[in-house]
């Protein structure tokens, strides 16, 4: 794939400027729709306009998929050797953070930022190993897609139809010192995909009619192109702080032991704080009837994972024990001055609605007139 030398050289020597002037690593997202739009080629390209400039630039993992195009641009770019590694039964490798700490180069190279490394590792994730990289004070450039994005999750599997596993928290977005999507045409992408430049031939027509059919590639199009929107606006506000730009706005997510639509009303919260750069925070109110000895393994498992995706992605976390479920709501929305309430919708059947035994119900009766909004995600 050819993209633009001239747009190649001035991104290089953005980041390059933003290497002079640092001291923690500095941190460069290429970001698109999916597979084969050209971020690893976008990447590799940086990387050889670094490296004609001086700048100690290093492969710490590069993903080519046998792309051959992108196989040539790996020629001549210095090379940090994996760390291999048996998991069953098979040799594997990933990138060795170790070793790139120990070579130390200026910049590294990182593909598929969402990847899970293998078990026994000395992270789970490939982005909590870049996090590594950037505190020893090592720049990093990387890639991936925009179905990884924690927060979009939901919205992904409504699209698609699949849920994604791998995913990198916004907050490590928010890092970021430059994020670029590399934009491509869903015609020319699923033209590529044709011509055998994605995947392999047996690939390629189930590709065609699951996850690269055209109205998917548009919806994620428009999400890659939103996202990077929402990440210049940031980076507007943290470098012209002006305080039109700065919102009032408090979230509070709500969630219970049972609410199926927790996750949903978590990833909801992170994206409207994300856009609007406020602070958020998440409750949850255990009650009497939700001690450990009372619920299940699966049902601990699946609080306990919310409340952990709630701090990745960013929110301040309350765990409250308590019978009464709106006070302890009502405490929170009064002592944190919340200007929103996130809520999963209601798992109440109607006649307990009717009675007042639903907590979304009870909370619109004493916030109406407050000027307090609750957004009820479905």
């Amino acid at each position: 794939m050819n993209l633009p030398e001239t747009d190649t050289a001035q991104s290089a020597e953005y980041f390059l400027n933003l290497i002079r002037n640092a001291k923690k690593g500095k941190f460069k997202i290429y970001i698109g729709l999916s597979a084969g739009v050209g971020k690893t080629y976008k990447m590799l390209q940086e990387a050889r306009a670094l490296l004609a400039d001086k700048v100690n630039v290093m492969i710490g993992y590069v993903e080519t998929h046998g792309r051959k195009e992108t196989e040539e641009l790996t020629k001549g770019l210095p090379l940090i050797p994996r760390r291999k590694s048996f998991y069953k039964g098979k040799e594997l490798e990933e990138m060795d953070v170790d070793a790139v700490l120990r070579y130390h180069p200026d910049v590294v190279i990182v593909d598929e930022l969402a990847h899970t490394n293998i078990p026994g590792s000395h992270n789970e994730k490939r982005w909590q190993d870049v996090m590594d990289i950037l505190d020893a004070g090592i720049n990093v450039i990387a890639a991936m897609n925009i179905q990884h994005i924690e927060s979009l999750n939901h919205v992904v599997e409504k699209v698609t139809g699949q849920e994604v596993k791998e995913r990198v928290p916004d907050s490590v977005l928010k890092q970021a010192d430059d994020v670029v999507n590399i934009d491509l045409s869903v015609d020319e992408l699923r033209q590529r995909l044709k011509e055998g430049k994605i995947y392999s031939p047996d690939k390629i027509e189930t590709a065609l009619q699951n996850f690269f059919q055209k109205e998917n590639l548009m919806q994620l199009r428009e999400l890659a192109l939103r996202e990077v929107a929402n990440q210049v606006e940031r980076q507007i506000d943290i470098e012209v702080p002006v305080a039109e730009h700065k919102s009032n706005d408090r979230l509070l997510c709500c969630i219970s032991l049972n609410d199926e639509s927790a996750k949903k009303a978590i990833r909801k919260s992170a994206r409207l704080a994300s856009r609007f750069d406020a602070e958020w925070y998440l409750i949850y109110v255990q009650t009497s009837k939700e001690g450990l000895e009372k619920v299940n393994l699966a049902q601990q498992r699946h609080l306990i994972n919310n409340l952990q995706m709630g701090t990745e992605l960013g929110a301040t976390i309350f765990k409250v024990k308590s019978d009464n479920i709106v006070e302890e709501i009502l405490n929170c929305i009064k002592n944190k001055n919340i200007t929103v309430v996130v809520m999963g919708k209601s798992q109440q059947p109607t006649w307990k609605r009717v009675l007042g035994a639903d907590v979304t119900l009870a909370l619109e009766n004493e916030l109406e007139n407050t000027g307090v909004d609750i957004l009820i995600v479905n």
